[in-house]
């Protein structure tokens, strides 16, 4: 079926726009564009060079995907904001595209950026995450499957979040969030397992009761984190989410977030 799109909307012949789209009126696209099929453009969204829009997305006044990124080693170059299947993008998101030539800022698959969030350059956000109101997240971040960031969060340049994991509402952090956990306070802190989201990814009773046997090692235990990842390796027995546990910490570079 042909896209539907508003004579008033001011959209770029060069631009590839798949079918079945509702480009609302107002809405501004540029010559380097390509959205997929079913897509909802609501009115005043600008959609800049460099997008590469999956097939399902809704995107919501006011939000502007590509934007040129916030950074001072930008000199104009060539570079993408990537965007998956079925995610919402609420009112007034700003996504950049990455900073240098090849580089791609990634939204996932299946995620709710809700109304005045941020995702910086070159920054990676998995599937199935949710950016709560006014939350903002600064380049060259990973955020894995399944996290959810309550409302006004600051992830800071180069932090990781695993997948799974809760951040509450109104965290500024630096240092990593490991998977399946919540984290929250001022500073951040871990404030436990995430019980709900482990629950709901499927992951097995005995697994959980595992991964909290392992958490209680690396912020309960008086030894330091690489100790305490030895220790899981010796004591905790294995499964693909205390390998994902493991792998994430030895992986950090900035540190993973202390103890309550």
């Amino acid at each position: 079926m042909a896209s539907e799109i508003s004579p008033k909307a001011e959209v770029s012949p060069k631009a590839q726009i798949g079918n079945n789209c509702k480009i609302f009126p107002f809405v501004y696209i540029e010559d380097d564009v390509v959205i997929g099929d079913n897509c909802i453009i609501f009115p005043f969204v600008s959609i800049l060079n460099g997008t590469r829009m999956g097939a399902g997305n809704k995107v919501h006044q006011g939000a502007v995907i590509a934007a040129l990124p916030q950074d001072f080693q930008f000199r104009g170059e060539k570079s993408l904001c990537v965007i998956g299947d079925n995610n919402v993008i609420r009112e007034n998101v700003v996504i950049n595209r990455a900073t240098h030539t090849g580089g791609q800022t990634v939204i996932g698959n299946g995620n709710f950026l809700m109304e005045g969030s941020h995702v910086s350059h070159d920054t990676v956000i998995g599937d199935n995450c949710v950016l709560g109101y006014g939350t903002k997240i600064a380049g060259d971040c990973v955020v894995g499957n399944g996290v959810i960031f309550s409302s006004s969060v600051i992830a800071n340049a180069n932090t990781r979040v695993g997948e799974g994991s809760m951040i509450q509402a109104g965290c500024t952090f630096s240092k990593d969030v490991p998977p399946y956990i919540v984290a929250g306070g001022k500073p951040v802190e871990y404030h436990g397992p995430n019980t709900t989201m482990m629950t709901a990814y499927g992951i097995d009773e005995k697994v959980q009761k595992h991964i909290t046997n392992a958490y209680r090692l690396v912020f309960n235990g008086q030894n330091s984190v690489f100790d305490a990842v030895l220790q899981i390796n010796d004591q905790v027995p294995d499964s693909p989410e205390i390998r994902n546990i493991v792998n994430f910490i030895n992986d950090t570079r900035q540190g993973i977030i202390g103890k309550k």
